[in-house]
């Protein structure tokens, strides 16, 4: 069976493509330059010794240097001008008068070779291989071939204005030793180039790939809805303008992601609500009625009393109006929280979905309930966490929590400990807090959720308790489609509810 899982592609760094591009355009520049020596070198460098020839030439044919000639005898500094020039110029020259006489040589050993080359252009015997390159009125430009010295040579034979018989020689051979040397020396010298290119080059490359990166890894946090990473902009080029987009698409899409969840909350608490809308409206008049028959009946007995004057006696009757004002008191304190429960079951309390640091806020609620953990001595445990982002409600969230703790401030006993854990785990945050004390009865767990259900009627009656501080919790948590529960230890009880690290 054919596995799904694709094979990892191989990943090429930008900072190696850019290195090996720039060593190909090197390296395709030093080759179009060895061939355009291969080549052209020859032919470009030819026509320049035609020039060179030329010019020769036109030096040999003033009229100064003609009448020197015409003397039939030539000064040492005369000797040493045209000597300068055939040096300059890389020629010899000699010049013959019209009998064939020579009147100048560069030097003897030429002054014999070019003699016999004189022949052949005066009297052709083919002993050499002679092509025409260019002719004029007074000479000739060839190239000749010698087979018995396997040697060419660029030669102008012709006549001066004063009828003098000049010929001048070039060279080529030199010129092809020099090309193959010119392109064995470019090839090293490329070769060499390009070594240090490529290794300056990925150094120096360095400085446009770390930018790059560090924007991959801030996509990467966005991706995993850490909208908190920005990139500094310094560069006023297009890697800056790419950072400042970055930057500008992570708050956008931070709130983006805000108003989805919220809208999300909102579309699935209202399917809820039309679902469970006239049960709870026939649940909400039952409860309240059962709720307020006793202080209602209480109120109206001891304001009976007061009326009939039972009790004249004036502690009688100031007993009597604080139990009206009590009880009166805890009704105002349930309708309070019955409105509340009410707004939140009906979707009426807006959820504004945000991200926030869940241990400031369990910081927050520990800090403002200090006094009531003073006046119990009741010790609090809690591990501080570095910053720890959820996605809720913060201040419906809040009074979750405040539930929680108020919840297990009226029922520690025993060693008198709370205990606060945050356990992060898959994307989910999940707050427990453990208080020591009685268990709740295992058949009695799934009811302490119910408006109005008290575990123990008699100690909830103590400090004021209505039953509704639970449900309120269940709301929020079912307001924002998360769990919350309780669980029952050897030594107490342990209340949780969870929320989001990062969006589905």
């Amino acid at each position: 069976m054919k596995s799904n899982k694709s094979k990892p592609k191989r990943h090429i760094s930008i900072r190696v493509k850019i290195s090996l591009l720039l060593l190909a355009a090197i390296m395709m520049a030093i080759f179009i330059c060895w061939g355009i020596n291969k080549f052209f070198l020859s032919d470009y460098y030819q026509a320049e010794k035609v020039k060179t020839i030329q010019a020769t030439y036109a030096y040999m044919n003033t009229s100064q240097m003609r009448s020197t000639m015409e003397k039939g005898s030539l000064t040492e500094e005369e000797y040493f001008a045209i000597d300068r020039v055939c040096e300059l110029n890389s020629v010899v020259v000699n010049v013959y008068n019209t009998n064939v006489e020579g009147i100048y040589a560069t030097n003897n050993r030429w002054d014999n070779i070019l003699k016999n080359v004189l022949q052949e252009y005066l009297y052709p015997m083919k002993r050499y291989q002679i092509q025409m390159l260019e002719k004029q009125d007074n000479y000739s430009i060839t190239t000749l071939y010698d087979p018995s010295m396997n040697t060419s040579y660029l030669d102008l034979f012709g006549n001066l204005d004063n009828g003098y018989i000049i010929l001048i020689r070039s060279n080529l051979e030199s010129l092809q030793e020099s090309v193959e040397i010119a392109n064995k020396f470019l090839t090293y010298v490329g070769i060499l180039t390009a070594v240090i290119t490529m290794i300056v080059m990925y150094l120096v490359s360095g400085s446009f790939s770390r930018p790059i990166k560090k924007l991959a890894a801030i996509a990467k946090r966005m991706s995993d809805l850490d909208f908190d990473a920005k990139y500094p902009v310094r560069q006023n080029d297009e890697v800056g303008e790419l950072g400042e987009s970055i930057n500008v698409l992570s708050e956008k899409l931070e709130k983006t992601i805000s108003e989805l969840k919220s809208a999300n909350n909102e579309l699935q608490s209202d399917i809820q609500n039309k679902i469970q809308i006239d049960e709870m409206r026939k649940d909400f008049l039952s409860n309240v009625t059962h709720e307020l028959k006793t202080p209602i009946a209480l109120i109206q007995g001891y304001a009976e009393g007061l009326k009939d004057n039972i009790n004249e006696d004036p502690e009688s009757r100031e007993f009597y109006c604080d139990v009206i004002i009590d009880e009166a008191m805890k009704m105002n304190k349930m309708v309070k929280k019955l409105l509340t429960l009410n707004q939140i079951e009906f979707g009426k309390t807006p959820i504004e979905m945000g991200r926030f640091d869940l241990n400031a806020l369990i910081q927050s609620v520990l800090s403002s309930t200090n006094i009531l953990f003073q006046q119990k001595e009741v010790t609090v445990h809690y591990e501080a966490k570095e910053n720890l982002y959820v996605w809720a409600d913060e201040y419906l969230i809040e009074e979750v929590f405040t539930n929680y703790i108020s919840n297990a401030v009226h029922h520690v006993s025993g060693a008198n400990i709370i205990e606060v854990k945050v356990i992060q785990k898959d994307g989910i945050v999940r707050v427990a807090v453990y208080n020591t004390g009685e268990r709740i009865p295992e058949e009695e767990l799934d009811k302490i959720w119910i408006k109005f259900y008290k575990v123990d009627k008699a100690r909830t009656r103590e400090y004021g308790g209505s039953g509704i501080g639970l449900s309120i919790v269940k709301a929020i948590m079912d307001s924002h489609n998360q769990a919350c529960g309780v669980v029952n230890h050897e030594n107490g009880v342990e209340f949780w509810f969870e929320l989001d690290a990062k969006p589905e």
